[in-house]
């Protein structure tokens, strides 16, 4: 569990996702964002609240595109919040199901509320996405953006595990 947790924080970390939708929320999205990175996820989540009050369908991200929802289940996952991030990452993926971000901390969700059968299938759904998206992006395009997409390799190596 700690490995897929691990997996999940640097995925996020990986994400320059540039900011989209209106102007207004940008900027709280931005602050969520740092706020998220910095570990202070309370801040973070109360940014992310407000920009999905003021715009529930957001999605941010040029190659990585992610509804704010999954932002706002993410933060509640980090706080403790797992009933929170399980209704509002539920609500994501009802508006945007290949959201494999959204799904693995769905499956995180879930086996932190005892639903282990659901989490499994959620989790490993979630890695395999991101295996895939991490596969494709960085080869396709390795001579841009997609040198800077995981050098490492480790996220894709503990999904292999």
């Amino acid at each position: 569990m700690k490995a897929i947790y691990l997996v999940a924080l640097s995925l996020s970390a990986l994400l320059s996702a540039c900011a989209g939708g209106a102007f207004q929320t940008a900027g709280q999205y931005e602050a969520g964002k740092q706020a998220l990175y910095a570990g202070n996820y309370p801040t973070a989540l109360g940014y992310f609240q407000e920009v999905a009050q003021n715009n529930p369908n957001a999605v941010y991200g040029a190659t990585l595109r992610l509804g704010i929802l999954t932002y706002v289940g993410q933060t509640q996952y980090l706080t403790g919040n797992y009933a929170g991030a399980r209704q509002s990452l539920r609500k994501e993926l009802s508006q945007h199901p290949s959201d494999n971000v959204a799904l693995l901390y769905l499956g995180l969700a879930e086996a932190r509320l005892g639903d282990r059968q659901a989490a499994l299938g959620h989790i490993e759904n979630g890695m395999k996405g991101i295996g895939h998206f991490l596969n494709y992006i960085t080869p396709a395009f390795r001579y841009s953006l997609g040198q800077f997409w995981h050098p490492s390799g480790n996220i894709r190596a503990t999904i292999k595990t």
